[in-house]
């Protein structure tokens, strides 16, 4: 058993809690930067938050922020505008409490820097950064301002996932000895585009494999070795990899993110006595299937609130309220880590982008 490596119950998905949208302290006001579609998806489940007031929202363009304003019922509106830039308006804003970062990877640091800097608390999308350099100042950073800092891996925070690292952690499935798991789609080649823009962070690994990575975390914790394959398109962007994850116990976990090819998108997980499979996608699975070695297999099945990012929101609002400056279910040191695990990964797949040599 691994009972040590389970990540930490958030409280908002403890037995008996009540919906993820329901007040835990004093409102918080919610700024958001960007308005593409994970930034709608998110600012849908803060407007279902009871303690949660839309502030603010900044774009490079004006006419995208005001229609996401006006979309979505949030008070000001900030954009590029005679040399400053929109989100280095909304750090500015004194009537933002905390912000949520919805650009392209590329963009995390720069964005997070300048709202660290001015005071505010962050939550921002995964990829965290574009490595561990960056994510290293960032934390720092956080931790000098003393703000709150937490990296978007809503699938940690969901009740099914949850349920799983019950059940792993449990002794149920006796000794985890190897988890498989993968997510892939075929992306219409645009070179403009996010997950294919160099600039922006793209490809399959910042973009896909935090997902397939956190069965293997939450499963066996961080490996002792990690050996990489991947294709590299013309423009030096990871179209897909493949990972193999080695541990000191022996145990082993496959992950593959792909960018060309539509897969599973489900989780294996895999012990002495018995296994575990996640419904599609593996990052927010509403079945869980139960397979004990020589007994009765059975299905467990999951309600989800919203969009499924308020479980995250909750901890983050929960955090804020309580003084807290970094989630016990999603700590910084993790975030670090993967990132760290991430770079040795690109070093293999000889994968490198602007921001490494800035």
């Amino acid at each position: 058993m691994t009972t040590n490596l389970r990540f930490p119950v958030p409280p908002c998905v403890a037995p008996d809690a009540p919906s993820p949208f329901a007040a835990t302290g004093a409102p918080l006001r919610w700024g958001v930067v960007a308005t593409g579609g994970i930034a709608r998806k998110v600012t849908e489940d803060i407007a279902r938050l009871e303690d949660a007031v839309l502030q603010a929202v900044s774009s490079r363009l004006e006419e995208r922020a005001r229609t996401f304003a006006d979309t979505h019922g949030f008070a000001t509106v900030h954009y590029d505008d005679g040399g400053s830039r929109g989100f280095e308006r909304l750090a500015e804003d004194p009537d933002v409490d905390v912000v949520y970062v919805a650009t392209p990877h590329g963009q995390h640091y720069e964005v997070c820097k300048a709202l660290l800097s001015a005071g505010k608390h962050v939550l921002c999308e995964k990829a965290f950064t574009v490595n561990a350099r960056e994510a290293e100042e960032l934390i720092n950073l956080a931790r000098e301002k003393r703000v709150f800092l937490m990296e978007a891996v809503w699938t940690r925070f969901l009740p099914s996932v949850n349920r799983a690292w019950d059940i792993i952690h449990s002794g149920e499935l006796g000794d985890i000895r190897w988890v498989q798991a993968d997510l892939g789609f075929p992306a219409a080649y645009n070179p403009e585009a996010r997950l294919w823009d160099p600039l922006a962070g793209g490809g399959a690994l910042l973009d896909l494999t935090v997902y397939p990575s956190t069965w293997a975390l939450g499963s066996l914790g961080f490996p002792t070795s990690v050996a990489a394959e991947g294709t590299l398109n013309d423009d030096g962007v990871d179209a897909q990899n493949a990972l193999t994850l080695t541990y000191a116990s022996g145990a082993q976990a496959q992950l593959s993110s792909s960018l060309l090819a539509s897969g599973p998108s489900q989780a294996t997980v895999a012990g002495s006595k018995g296994w575990l499979r996640t419904s599609a996608p593996l990052h927010n699975p509403r079945e869980l299937y139960v397979h004990p070695h020589g007994g009765e297999a059975r299905v467990e099945k999951f309600e989800q609130a919203g969009n499924g990012y308020a479980y995250e929101l909750r901890e983050t609002t929960r955090c804020i309220q309580e003084g807290l400056l970094e989630s016990p279910t999603m700590p910084l040191q993790h975030t670090l880590d993967t990132m760290r695990m991430f770079d040795g990964v690109r070093a293999q797949l000889g994968l490198r982008y602007a921001n490494d040599d800035r």
